[in-house]
C-alpha cells in the first residue's frame, strides 16, 4: 500500500496515525459552537476536524410516509428530513470554518452528500474528501469526488466485499490516486464485542489501500487496538460537551478523551515496532544482571570442580548458564575465592 498524503502530512505505514475529530452535527446549530469546537480539536492534538456538507432536502424528502421515519435506535421516531435539519451544517457557514481552521493552522475537509456539496467544498479548495459509508454505493457520487483528484477517505460500514470492490473500482477509475479505507461499524454507539477490528489490516491487505477506522464504540480503547493493528486513520466524532445533546452526542468524545486519544494512539503506534530479534537499546543496562555461572566456595588450584562448587546465579558477569554442565570435573588452575565469577582462565582442561 502506498502512502496517503493530505496537507503536506504523510498517512500510511511507518507515520503516526492520523487523528481526525469529525465535527458532523455536534454544532447543535449554533456557529460559534462549531468554531469554539475547531479551536478545542487544535488544542488537544487533533490533525483535522471534519465537517459534513448536506441539507436536509439533498439528503432526503420531506415525507410523511412510513419509511422515511426512523424505528430503533438512537434516532428513534424521527422523520429523517427532521433529524438532518437539525443535524445539517449550513452551507453559509463553510467558508467560516474553513477559514478558521486554516488560520489555526488545523487541517479541515468534509463529507460530501450529492455533487452540490462537493462543488462547494472545491470553491474552497478542501484537500480532501470522505465518503460516508451509507454514500459508499452511491458509485455516481464516488466517481464526482474521484475526479476531483483529491485524496479519497470512504468508510465501509455496512457494506459488503463486493459492494467495497466496486467503489475503490469507481474510485480508482475516475482517477483517484490516494485511498484511505476505514473499516467502520454504522451503529450508533457501535457495541464493543462487535467492533470486529481484526477487519482494519484486512482492508489494507485486500484492496491494497491505507486502512483506518471509522470509530463509533464509546471511549477511546478500540481506536488505540485498531491501530496495534495497523490503522493508519482514526476518525472518531468530537464535541465540547455531551451535555448538549446534539444528535451525535451519544456517541461522541469529550475535549480530554480526544487529547487522550491522540497521546495513547501515537503511542501504541510507537510500542508496536517491527518484527525481528534484534535487541533494543532500552534493554542495555539490564543485561549484566541476567545469570551467569560464578564460584560459590573458596577452590584451590587443582581442584576438580563438583556441582557444590558452582551455582548459576545472578548478575551475568560469568559464563552463561548453557555451560555449567561442561563446567562438571574440570581442574583448575588457580586458587578462586567465593563470589568470582567463572572464566575458561581458571580451568586447565
Amino acid at each position: 500500500m502506498e502512502t496517503v498524503t493530505i496537507d503536506g502530512v504523510a498517512i500510511g505505514p511507518g507515520h503516526p496515525p492520523y487523528i481526525v475529530a469529525e465535527l458532523s452535527a455536534n454544532h447543535n446549530g449554533s456557529l460559534e459552537r462549531a468554531l469554539a469546537t475547531i479551536d478545542e480539536a487544535k488544542r488537544r492534538g487533533a490533525h483535522a476536524i471534519k465537517l459534513q456538507t448536506y441539507t436536509a432536502d439533498t439528503m432526503t424528502l420531506d415525507s410523511d410516509r412510513p419509511e422515511f421515519r426512523i424505528t430503533g435506535g438512537l434516532w428513534d421516531g424521527y422523520r429523517l428530513y427532521d433529524l438532518f435539519q437539525w443535524a445539517h451544517t449550513p452551507f453559509e457557514w463553510h467558508q467560516a470554518l474553513f477559514d478558521h481552521a486554516r488560520q489555526l493552522g488545523l487541517t479541515v475537509f468534509s463529507t460530501p452528500f450529492d455533487e452540490t456539496a462537493v462543488d462547494l467544498l472545491e470553491d474552497l479548495d478542501a484537500p480532501a474528501y470522505k465518503i460516508a459509508s451509507f454514500e459508499l454505493t452511491d458509485l455516481p457520487l464516488v466517481a464526482y469526488v474521484a475526479r476531483t483528484g483529491k485524496p479519497m477517505i470512504m468508510s465501509t460500514g455496512m457494506a459488503s466485499e463486493q459492494e467495497i470492490a466496486d467503489a475503490v473500482a469507481t474510485a480508482r477509475g475516475a482517477g483517484c490516486k490516494q485511498l484511505v479505507l476505514l473499516h467502520c461499524v454504522s451503529s450508533y454507539p457501535a457495541p464493543m464485542e462487535q467492533a470486529n477490528l481484526a477487519q482494519v489490516p484486512e482492508l489494507g491487505k485486500r484492496f491494497d489501500v491505507v486502512p483506518g477506522l471509522s470509530d463509533h464504540t464509546l471511549g477511546t480503547t478500540a481506536s488505540v487496538a485498531a491501530v496495534a493493528l495497523g490503522a493508519c486513520l482514526i476518525e472518531k466524532h468530537f464535541m465540547l460537551s455531551r451535555e448538549d445533546q446534539s444528535p451525535d452526542s451519544g456517541f461522541s468524545i469529550e475535549p480530554e478523551e480526544l487529547e487522550r486519544l491522540c497521546r495513547e494512539t501515537r503511542d501504541a503506534w510507537l510500542a508496536v515496532g517491527t518484527p525481528g530479534f534484534e535487541r533494543v537499546s532500552a534493554e542495555d543496562s539490564n543485561r549484566s544482571f541476567r545469570r551467569s555461572i560464578y564460584f560459590v566456595r573458596d577452590l584451590k588450584a587443582g581442584h576438580r570442580i563438583t556441582e557444590g562448587d558452582v551455582r548459576r546465579i545472578r548478575p551475568g558477569a560469568g559464563l552463561p548458564p548453557r555451560y555449567y554442565e561442561d563446567l562438571m570435573g574440570r581442574r583448575l588452575s588457580q586458587d578462586v575465592t567465593r563470589g568470582t565469577p567463572t572464566d575458561w582462565g581458571y580451568f586447565d582442561d
